[in-house]
C-alpha cells in the first residue's frame, strides 16, 4: 500500500476543502491518486448531499442585482439549515455564483451550478438548495425595483413598475415584502379561487346564523375585507399611508404594477 504523507493529505485538502480525515482516507483509497481521490470526494459529497436533501433550509439568503437603467432585474434565494451557514463564506460566494449565472442566462441557469451545489453541501455538512429565481425585463417604459429585508436578508421581493417617481419601486417592494399579497389586482384572482372562498364564508356558522335574505350581501363583505383586501395587492392598505390603498396610492402617481415576485425564506 502506498505511503500517503500529510503533504499529500495537505494539498487534498486544500484544493477540495474537505476534511483531513476524509482526504487520508480518499487518498489511501485510491493509493495517492490526487485525482481519483479528488473523483471520489465529489462522490461521497454528492451521497452526503442527497441524504441531506429532504431537510428543510429555513436560513441562507436572498440577493438581488438592478441594472443601472433600472431595465433588468434579478433575484435569487438559496437556503441553508443554519443561520452560520447562511454567513459562511463559501456559501455566500455561491449565491453570488446563482444571482449571475441567472442574472446572464435568465431563470435556469442555476442548474449549472448543481455540481458546485452538491460538493458545498457535502462540505459544510447541510442541505443547500436553490429555492427561486428571478429575471425581470423591462417592458413599455417599465422600471425594476427591488427590496431585500435586513439585517437577516432572509426576505426579498422584485417589482416592474410603470410610471410613478423614482423611488417608487423599491416603496412598492417594501410594502410587497411585508403584506405579501398573491395577486395585483383583484382581476388576476382566479374565479374558482374566488368561488372556494365564496363558499367557505357561506357555509361557516358566522353566516348561517344570519337572516337568510342577508347572507349573500354579508359573504361579499367579508370577501372583499377578509379576502381581497389581505390577498390583493390593489386592496391592501399601503404600509407608507395606511389611510389609502396600493390601488389608491398608485393613481395617485400614475403609476401601475406589472408584475413582481416574493421570495420568503421561512424561519
Amino acid at each position: 500500500m502506498t505511503e500517503i504523507s500529510a503533504k499529500l493529505v495537505r494539498e487534498l485538502r486544500d484544493s477540495t476543502g474537505a476534511g483531513m480525515m476524509d482526504c487520508k482516507r480518499a487518498l489511501t483509497e485510491t493509493n495517492g491518486d490526487m485525482e481519483k481521490a479528488v473523483e471520489l470526494l465529489r462522490k461521497w459529497g454528492a451521497a452526503s448531499a442527497g441524504k441531506r436533501a429532504g431537510r428543510e433550509t429555513p436560513e441562507g439568503k436572498v440577493g438581488y442585482r438592478i441594472a443601472d437603467d433600472e431595465k433588468r432585474g434579478t433575484m435569487v434565494a438559496v437556503g441553508s439549515e443554519t443561520e452560520p451557514v447562511s454567513n459562511n463564506e463559501e456559501f455566500l460566494e455561491f449565491a453570488k455564483k446563482v444571482l449571475e449565472a441567472v442574472e446572464a442566462d435568465g431563470p435556469g441557469a442555476e442548474a449549472s451550478l448543481e455540481d458546485e451545489r452538491v460538493t458545498l453541501a457535502g462540505k459544510l455538512g447541510e442541505n443547500v438548495v436553490v429555492s427561486g429565481t428571478a429575471r425581470f425585463e423591462a417592458v413599455d417604459g417599465g422600471r425594476i425595483g427591488a427590496y431585500v429585508h435586513p439585517p437577516a436578508n432572509k426576505l426579498g421581493v422584485l417589482v416592474q413598475v410603470r410610471g410613478g417617481p423614482l423611488e417608487l419601486p423599491r416603496k412598492i417592494a417594501m410594502h410587497i415584502a411585508a403584506s405579501a399579497p398573491r395577486w395585483i389586482g383583484r382581476e388576476h384572482v382566479p374565479e374558482e379561487v374566488v368561488t372556494s372562498e365564496r363558499e367557505i364564508y357561506a357555509s361557516s356558522d358566522e353566516v348561517q346564523g344570519k337572516p337568510e335574505q342577508a347572507r349573500e350581501k354579508i359573504v361579499e363583505g367579508m370577501l372583499n375585507k377578509r379576502f381581497f383586501a389581505a390577498q390583493v395587492l390593489a386592496e391592501q392598505p399601503w404600509i407608507h399611508d395606511a389611510a389609502k390603498t396600493v390601488g389608491q396610492a398608485l393613481e395617485e402617481e400614475g403609476a401601475e404594477v406589472l408584475e413582481f415576485e416574493r421570495f420568503a425564506l421561512a424561519g
